[in-house]
């Protein structure tokens, strides 16, 4: 039977989950999370915090913002604010997987349809793609760099193809096989990497941070070098961009949470666990590469940002190689987690009868190589103002619409069969609900629709896509939340759907 059971701790699950058998909608990844499957606790979800935040990409941050204008300080600010931001949509959105234990592309089907829930969940999945590109290239930088340090310049010097060593390629496809191997020991498998993964990396750039800080002979002038913009004019004009692209580098974890606290043990576990784990997690990363770049410009007389490079300058080769395969480690704990995760189940929720969470993980490294990631990282200004502001325009309406669905229409309260059932109540016409395609994508028009470049920095029109709507481009994320919002709370209470009105009041027992 299809009656769902609301636990004392408020979690609910269906009463026989083989209900679910005969959906075209479901298989075992996508069903519900039985109860004595939710076993994660506080440490848990800190630690996959801890090892998502802890990577190089966070660590070059940093350095993009301060590459940009900014002082140490005023870097800082940034990236903690940012994170605090994005943490609010992040606790709100993952309140549905620890309640009902459904990944997010289940939880969208509430406000998209059964089949409309294909539209923000693909849409989030390419973007993980990209991510995933970006740091397996990062990590496969790495492998490249340790083997250059233990078989020397016959492997750092190959001949090259596409404009880098072939060697390179081959740490690239290295490090893709050794995260394949990881996703395909499946979600618990990775629960316990991250358990161990964590305080590894953390100590691991302490430790690069007090090595050089030692080698120095304290703080170097990064902290006390003055920001290019001040804090009048200019430095407003490159904090809002900057602020927002801050917000969207976490902004994909904010729609798909619920894929990790589906396991939780209950809600004060994963929001202390949350709260605990990445605002505190990305200020530190920051802080330590603006003090450990501030002593490599006493040591070596330039600013090197990027630890793999400055791991490479210590001479001892066991330091050197110790610090690379805490880089991969890092690398492989966030890349995997925040990466892998969501496009399985994204995928797999597009075709659940074909894909299940192994198969979908393999299409997600598929992707994330043909698209070609060593491009997007290659400027600080198309990373920070292309490719995190434009994605975190779209998925900002996107939360948006799940915020307004969610808490204000639905009141936390979902029928966990019906968004599995052809015909039912979040069937709506078709299998989609246009009430919130059209949001997300009237929140994205007014999000990215202005999206500009400076001459010679980016790929959109210095005057911007839509002219009228620039200025709303340096403000994409809070555009997009807004917007994807009020547009779809409107659309709901002007034009209820008869599904939802003629079942809204469905018990729960």
């Amino acid at each position: 039977m299809a009656i769902q059971t609301v636990h004392p701790d408020g979690r609910v699950e269906l009463a026989d989950p083989e209900a679910l058998r005969s959906s075209p909608y479901a298989n075992a990844e996508l069903a519900p999370t039985r109860l004595p499957e939710r076993t994660w606790t506080t440490y848990n979800y800190a630690a996959l915090w801890m090892g998502m935040a802890h990577n190089i990409p966070s660590y070059l941050l940093a350095s993009g913002l301060v590459a940009l204008g900014m002082n140490w300080l005023q870097a800082f600010l940034t990236i903690t604010l940012g994170n605090l931001i994005v943490l609010v949509p992040l606790l709100l959105n993952s309140h549905a997987g620890t309640k009902y234990g459904i990944p997010f592309p289940v939880f969208a089907r509430a406000f998209y349809g059964v089949r409309g829930a294909n539209f923000p969940a693909l849409l989030r999945a390419f973007i993980a793609c990209g991510w995933f590109g970006i740091q397996t290239w990062i990590g496969g930088q790495a492998i490249f760099v340790i083997v250059g340090e233990l078989f020397g310049k016959g492997w750092t010097n190959a001949s090259a193809i596409g404009g880098h060593p072939w060697t390179m390629w081959l740490s690239f496809l290295f490090f893709w096989v050794l995260q394949m191997a990881l996703i395909f020991r499946g979600i618990e498998g990775l629960r316990r990497f991250e358990n161990w993964a964590a305080p590894l990396v953390t100590i691991a750039f302490l430790a690069l941070m007090v090595a050089v800080l030692v080698k120095a002979g304290g703080f170097g002038p990064i902290l006390s070098q003055p920001s290019k913009l001040g804090w009048d004019a200019d430095f407003w004009k490159i904090f809002a961009p900057s602020l927002m692209g801050m917000i969207a580098f976490w902004a994909t974890l904010s729609l798909n949470m619920p894929d990790f606290t589906r396991f939780g043990k209950g809600q004060r576990a994963q929001v202390w666990g949350q709260i605990i784990g990445l605002p505190t997690t990305m200020s530190f990363i920051a802080l330590v590469s603006i003090i450990t770049t501030s002593g490599t410009v006493v040591l070596y007389g330039s600013a090197i940002w990027d630890p793999v490079e400055l791991t490479r300058r210590f001479q001892n080769p066991v330091i050197v190689t110790i610090g690379l395969i805490m880089a991969i480690l890092a690398t492989m704990s966030c890349n995997v987690a925040a990466n892998v995760v969501s496009p399985s189940y994204d995928f797999a929720n597009a075709l659940p009868r074909w894909l299940n969470f192994r198969t979908a993980g393999l299409l997600t490294g598929v992707v994330g190589i043909v698209i070609q990631p060593w491009r997007l990282i290659s400027d600080p200004s198309i990373y920070i103002f292309v490719w995190l502001s434009f994605y975190g325009g779209l998925l900002a309406s996107v939360a948006g619409v799940l915020i307004a669905g969610y808490w204000l229409i639905d009141r936390t309260n979902l029928q966990l069969a019906e968004l599995y059932k052809p015909g039912g109540r979040y069937w709506y016409s078709g299998g989609w609900n246009w009430r919130g395609v059209v949001a997300t994508l009237f929140g994205s028009v007014l999000a990215v629709g202005g999206a500009y470049s400076n001459p010679g920095a980016g790929p959109f029109p210095q005057n911007g896509l839509i002219p009228f709507l620039k200025p709303l481009y340096d403000y994409s994320w809070a555009v997009g939340l807004v917007a994807g919002f009020l547009a779809y709370f409107v659309l709901t209470l002007t034009a209820p759907s008869r599904q939802s009105t003629a079942t809204h009041a469905a018990p729960t027992y």
